[in-house]
Protein backbone atom coordinates (compact mmCIF):
# COMPACT_ATOMS: atom_id res chain seq x y z
CA UNK A 1 0.00 0.00 0.00
CA UNK A 2 1.33 3.54 -0.79
CA UNK A 3 1.85 5.36 2.24
CA UNK A 4 0.77 8.48 0.77
CA UNK A 5 -2.85 6.85 0.45
CA UNK A 6 -2.54 7.15 4.00
CA UNK A 7 -0.59 10.05 4.84
CA UNK A 8 -0.39 13.52 3.74
CA UNK A 9 2.38 13.62 0.60
CA UNK A 10 3.78 16.76 2.15
CA UNK A 11 4.00 15.71 5.54
CA UNK A 12 7.45 16.44 5.91
CA UNK A 13 8.14 18.71 3.54
CA UNK A 14 10.54 21.51 3.55
CA UNK A 15 12.18 18.87 7.07
CA UNK A 16 15.74 16.62 6.91
CA UNK A 17 15.97 13.32 8.12
CA UNK A 18 19.28 11.80 8.57
CA UNK A 19 19.17 7.83 9.14
CA UNK A 20 22.33 6.07 9.97
CA UNK A 21 22.90 2.84 7.81
CA UNK A 22 20.53 3.96 5.56
CA UNK A 23 22.10 2.59 2.30
CA UNK A 24 20.05 -0.82 2.21
CA UNK A 25 17.25 -3.20 4.33
CA UNK A 26 15.22 -1.37 7.06
CA UNK A 27 16.94 1.72 7.03
CA UNK A 28 16.56 1.86 3.32
CA UNK A 29 12.59 1.17 3.51
CA UNK A 30 12.49 4.29 6.37
CA UNK A 31 14.22 6.75 3.98
CA UNK A 32 12.11 5.69 1.16
CA UNK A 33 9.11 5.97 3.47
CA UNK A 34 9.91 9.39 4.49
CA UNK A 35 10.83 10.87 0.89
CA UNK A 36 7.40 9.66 -0.60
CA UNK A 37 6.14 12.04 1.91
CA UNK A 38 7.98 15.20 1.39
CA UNK A 39 11.52 14.74 3.44
CA UNK A 40 14.73 15.44 2.01
CA UNK A 41 17.11 13.13 3.56
CA UNK A 42 21.19 11.97 4.76
CA UNK A 43 22.26 8.87 4.76
CA UNK A 44 25.26 7.70 6.08
CA UNK A 45 26.74 4.07 5.92
CA UNK A 46 30.10 2.09 5.10
CA UNK A 47 29.85 0.98 1.49
CA UNK A 48 29.87 3.45 -0.93
CA UNK A 49 28.00 1.48 -3.47
CA UNK A 50 25.30 0.99 -1.29
CA UNK A 51 24.66 4.54 -1.06
CA UNK A 52 25.06 5.43 -4.39
CA UNK A 53 22.30 2.84 -5.04
CA UNK A 54 19.75 3.92 -2.08
CA UNK A 55 20.25 7.63 -3.50
CA UNK A 56 18.90 7.39 -6.82
CA UNK A 57 15.99 5.74 -5.38
CA UNK A 58 15.33 8.53 -3.03
CA UNK A 59 16.12 11.27 -5.58
CA UNK A 60 13.33 9.23 -7.72
CA UNK A 61 10.57 10.12 -5.02
CA UNK A 62 11.52 13.38 -5.29
CA UNK A 63 14.06 13.66 -1.85
CA UNK A 64 17.22 16.17 -2.11
CA UNK A 65 19.76 13.88 -0.99
CA UNK A 66 22.97 14.08 0.92
CA UNK A 67 24.98 10.49 0.75
CA UNK A 68 28.33 10.68 3.19
CA UNK A 69 30.53 7.06 3.81
CA UNK A 70 30.76 7.58 7.24
CA UNK A 71 31.35 4.45 10.23
CA UNK A 72 28.85 5.45 13.03
CA UNK A 73 31.68 4.34 15.37
CA UNK A 74 33.87 7.16 14.24
CA UNK A 75 32.17 10.57 15.48
CA UNK A 76 34.59 13.00 13.71
CA UNK A 77 33.10 11.38 10.56
CA UNK A 78 29.14 11.65 11.42
CA UNK A 79 29.92 14.76 12.38
CA UNK A 80 31.33 15.90 9.17
CA UNK A 81 28.37 13.89 7.98
CA UNK A 82 25.70 16.21 9.35
CA UNK A 83 27.57 19.08 8.69
CA UNK A 84 27.53 17.98 4.99
CA UNK A 85 23.93 17.53 5.34
CA UNK A 86 23.48 20.86 7.40
CA UNK A 87 24.89 22.58 5.03
CA UNK A 88 23.11 20.99 1.30
CA UNK A 89 19.47 20.94 3.33
CA UNK A 90 18.87 22.54 6.38
CA UNK A 91 19.13 21.29 9.62
CA UNK A 92 18.42 17.72 10.63
CA UNK A 93 14.54 17.35 11.91
CA UNK A 94 14.77 13.71 12.31
CA UNK A 95 17.58 11.12 13.44
CA UNK A 96 16.94 7.48 12.59
CA UNK A 97 19.48 5.43 14.56
CA UNK A 98 20.08 2.55 12.66
CA UNK A 99 23.15 1.39 11.77
CA UNK A 100 23.69 -2.45 13.15
CA UNK A 101 25.58 -5.51 13.10
CA UNK A 102 24.11 -8.90 14.01
CA UNK A 103 25.39 -12.45 12.95
CA UNK A 104 24.18 -15.59 15.20
CA UNK A 105 26.85 -17.24 17.59
CA UNK A 106 26.72 -19.00 20.94
CA UNK A 107 28.09 -17.44 23.23
CA UNK A 108 30.84 -19.75 24.36
CA UNK A 109 32.45 -19.35 21.00
CA UNK A 110 31.54 -15.63 20.90
CA UNK A 111 35.15 -13.81 20.68
CA UNK A 112 35.60 -10.28 22.85
CA UNK A 113 35.91 -8.52 19.49
CA UNK A 114 32.73 -10.17 17.81
CA UNK A 115 30.99 -8.39 20.81
CA UNK A 116 32.22 -5.67 21.12
CA UNK A 117 31.96 -5.18 17.22
CA UNK A 118 28.19 -5.07 17.75
CA UNK A 119 28.08 -3.36 21.29
CA UNK A 120 30.02 -0.50 19.55
CA UNK A 121 28.02 -0.32 16.28
CA UNK A 122 24.49 -0.86 17.77
CA UNK A 123 24.87 1.16 21.22
CA UNK A 124 27.99 3.64 20.98
CA UNK A 125 27.45 4.42 17.25
CA UNK A 126 23.62 5.00 18.18
CA UNK A 127 24.68 7.49 20.87
CA UNK A 128 27.88 8.78 18.77
CA UNK A 129 24.94 10.06 16.06
CA UNK A 130 22.79 11.06 18.48
CA UNK A 131 25.54 13.47 20.47
CA UNK A 132 26.68 14.65 16.98
CA UNK A 133 23.33 15.38 15.98
CA UNK A 134 21.89 17.29 19.32
CA UNK A 135 23.22 20.87 18.27
CA UNK A 136 21.07 20.58 14.94
CA UNK A 137 17.96 18.64 16.71
CA UNK A 138 17.88 21.57 19.54
CA UNK A 139 17.37 24.25 16.82
CA UNK A 140 14.46 21.98 15.26
CA UNK A 141 12.92 20.66 18.61
CA UNK A 142 13.51 17.19 16.40
CA UNK A 143 13.30 13.71 17.14
CA UNK A 144 15.24 10.45 17.52
CA UNK A 145 14.23 7.25 16.91
CA UNK A 146 16.23 4.07 17.51
CA UNK A 147 16.10 0.53 16.01
CA UNK A 148 16.01 -1.64 18.28
CA UNK A 149 14.85 -5.89 18.49
CA UNK A 150 13.25 -8.53 20.29
CA UNK A 151 16.41 -9.63 21.86
CA UNK A 152 16.39 -6.57 23.77
CA UNK A 153 13.73 -7.76 26.08
CA UNK A 154 13.91 -11.32 25.23
CA UNK A 155 16.49 -13.69 25.32
CA UNK A 156 17.24 -15.14 22.13
CA UNK A 157 19.69 -17.96 21.58
CA UNK A 158 23.23 -17.23 19.81
CA UNK A 159 22.25 -13.71 20.32
CA UNK A 160 24.09 -12.62 23.88
CA UNK A 161 25.80 -9.81 21.84
CA UNK A 162 22.53 -8.29 20.27
CA UNK A 163 20.31 -8.27 23.14
CA UNK A 164 23.45 -6.69 25.52
CA UNK A 165 23.99 -3.82 22.50
CA UNK A 166 20.23 -3.52 21.99
CA UNK A 167 18.75 -3.23 25.70
CA UNK A 168 21.34 -0.98 26.01
CA UNK A 169 20.10 1.27 23.10
CA UNK A 170 16.75 1.19 24.27
CA UNK A 171 17.86 2.26 28.01
CA UNK A 172 19.98 5.19 26.03
CA UNK A 173 16.70 6.29 24.55
CA UNK A 174 15.08 6.72 27.62
CA UNK A 175 17.53 8.24 29.07
CA UNK A 176 17.91 11.06 26.33
CA UNK A 177 13.61 11.10 26.30
CA UNK A 178 14.34 11.95 30.31
CA UNK A 179 17.16 14.69 29.45
CA UNK A 180 16.42 16.32 26.06
CA UNK A 181 12.49 16.57 26.37
CA UNK A 182 13.27 20.19 27.69
CA UNK A 183 14.72 21.37 24.54
CA UNK A 184 11.44 19.68 22.59
CA UNK A 185 13.21 17.04 21.55
CA UNK A 186 11.59 13.79 21.60
CA UNK A 187 13.05 10.18 21.42
CA UNK A 188 11.54 6.42 20.53
CA UNK A 189 12.85 2.73 19.33
CA UNK A 190 11.15 1.16 17.19
CA UNK A 191 11.86 -3.09 17.73
CA UNK A 192 11.27 -4.38 14.14
CA UNK A 193 9.98 -8.54 13.90
CA UNK A 194 11.03 -10.68 11.21
CA UNK A 195 11.35 -8.36 8.58
CA UNK A 196 11.32 -10.27 4.89
CA UNK A 197 14.06 -9.70 2.20
CA UNK A 198 16.84 -8.16 4.74
CA UNK A 199 20.78 -8.87 5.31
CA UNK A 200 19.07 -9.60 8.77
CA UNK A 201 17.05 -12.26 8.19
CA UNK A 202 19.54 -13.88 5.35
CA UNK A 203 22.28 -13.94 8.72
CA UNK A 204 19.70 -15.33 10.91
CA UNK A 205 17.87 -17.46 9.03
CA UNK A 206 18.65 -20.20 6.57
CA UNK A 207 17.50 -20.54 2.74
CA UNK A 208 15.26 -23.71 3.76
CA UNK A 209 11.57 -22.84 3.00
CA UNK A 210 10.73 -25.92 5.84
CA UNK A 211 12.26 -23.35 8.16
CA UNK A 212 10.53 -20.02 7.14
CA UNK A 213 6.93 -22.03 6.57
CA UNK A 214 7.73 -23.27 10.59
CA UNK A 215 8.91 -19.63 12.01
CA UNK A 216 5.79 -17.64 9.70
CA UNK A 217 3.36 -20.32 11.46
CA UNK A 218 4.70 -19.10 15.11
CA UNK A 219 4.29 -15.35 14.25
CA UNK A 220 0.68 -14.92 15.21
CA UNK A 221 -0.33 -12.35 12.60
CA UNK A 222 1.05 -15.60 10.17
CA UNK A 223 3.80 -13.70 8.34
CA UNK A 224 6.62 -12.01 7.85
CA UNK A 225 7.10 -8.20 8.05
CA UNK A 226 8.10 -5.79 5.77
CA UNK A 227 10.37 -2.52 5.45
CA UNK A 228 6.90 -0.69 4.78
CA UNK A 229 5.71 -1.88 8.01
CA UNK A 230 9.06 -0.20 9.90
CA UNK A 231 8.94 2.54 7.54
CA UNK A 232 5.06 3.40 8.58
CA UNK A 233 5.58 3.29 12.06
CA UNK A 234 9.29 5.24 11.77
CA UNK A 235 6.85 8.51 10.00
CA UNK A 236 3.97 8.05 12.69
CA UNK A 237 6.83 8.39 15.64
CA UNK A 238 8.02 11.83 13.59
CA UNK A 239 5.11 13.14 12.95
CA UNK A 240 2.64 15.63 14.83
CA UNK A 241 0.58 12.33 15.55
CA UNK A 242 2.78 11.20 18.13
CA UNK A 243 4.02 15.02 19.62
CA UNK A 244 3.40 13.86 22.61
CA UNK A 245 4.71 10.18 22.48
CA UNK A 246 8.93 9.94 24.12
CA UNK A 247 10.62 7.18 25.99
CA UNK A 248 8.83 4.58 24.23
CA UNK A 249 9.50 1.28 22.75
CA UNK A 250 6.95 0.40 19.58
CA UNK A 251 7.72 -3.44 19.03
CA UNK A 252 6.19 -4.16 15.25
CA UNK A 253 6.50 -7.61 15.19
CA UNK A 254 3.30 -9.28 14.39
CA UNK A 255 3.36 -10.43 17.79
CA UNK A 256 6.34 -13.04 17.53
CA UNK A 257 7.56 -12.14 21.13
CA UNK A 258 4.57 -12.79 22.67
CA UNK A 259 5.22 -16.23 23.29
CA UNK A 260 8.70 -15.83 24.49
CA UNK A 261 11.72 -17.08 21.70
CA UNK A 262 11.03 -20.46 22.16
CA UNK A 263 10.01 -21.30 18.62
CA UNK A 264 12.76 -18.75 16.60
CA UNK A 265 15.55 -20.33 19.22
CA UNK A 266 14.59 -24.02 18.74
CA UNK A 267 14.81 -23.65 14.80
CA UNK A 268 17.80 -21.54 14.96
CA UNK A 269 19.34 -24.25 17.00
CA UNK A 270 18.29 -26.84 14.19
CA UNK A 271 19.71 -25.23 11.48
CA UNK A 272 23.08 -24.33 13.62
CA UNK A 273 23.14 -28.35 13.96
CA UNK A 274 22.30 -29.01 10.48
CA UNK A 275 25.14 -26.57 9.31
CA UNK A 276 27.82 -27.74 11.84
Amino acid sequence: MDITSLLPADLFAGQVVFITGGGSGINLGIARSFAALGADIGICGRSAERLEGASAELVALGARVVAEVADVRDYEALERSFESTRSALGPINHLVCGAAGNFPCPAEALSPGGFKAVVDIDLVGSFNASRAAFEQLRKTRGTILFLSAGQAYVPYALQAHVGAAKAGVDHLMRNLALEWGRFGIRCNSVAPGPIEGTEGMRRLAPTDEAFHKRLRAAIPLGRYGTVEDIGRAAVFLASPLAAYITGTLLVVDGGQNLPGSGPFTELLLEAAKGSS
